[in-house]
C-alpha cells in the first residue's frame, strides 16, 4: 500500500519521474539522474521509496547481484493513498 512521503523524498521522486517516468532503471541511472555522489544515501532513498510503496524492485535478469527499479505513477500512488483512508 502506498503511503505519503516526506517532502525531501518527494522532491527526489519528482526528479526521477520527470526523467524516467515508468521505465525500469538501474541504481547507476538513479545516481546519475539525481546527481547523487553518496551510494549509501542513494540506497536509503531507494529503500524509503520502497517502504512508502512508490517504487517496485526486481532482480536484474542479467546479474542477480543488481536490482532494477520502476516508479509507480503519481496518479496510481495518490489513488492508493486515498483508498487507504489516510
Amino acid at each position: 500500500m502506498t503511503k505519503p512521503m516526506p517532502k525531501w523524498l518527494t522532491k527526489r521522486y519528482a526528479i526521477l519521474w520527470e526523467e524516467l517516468k515508468d521505465k525500469k532503471f538501474s541504481f547507476s541511472k538513479a545516481k546519475e539522474t539525481l546527481k547523487e555522489t553518496d551510494d549509501k544515501r542513494l540506497s536509503v532513498i531507494l529503500s524509503d521509496f520502497k517502504k512508502h510503496g512508490w517504487i517496485e524492485v526486481e532482480l536484474d535478469p542479467e546479474s542477480s547481484r543488481k536490482r532494477l527499479y520502476k516508479l509507480k505513477s503519481p496518479a496510481k500512488a495518490i489513488e492508493e493513498i486515498a483508498e487507504g483512508g489516510i
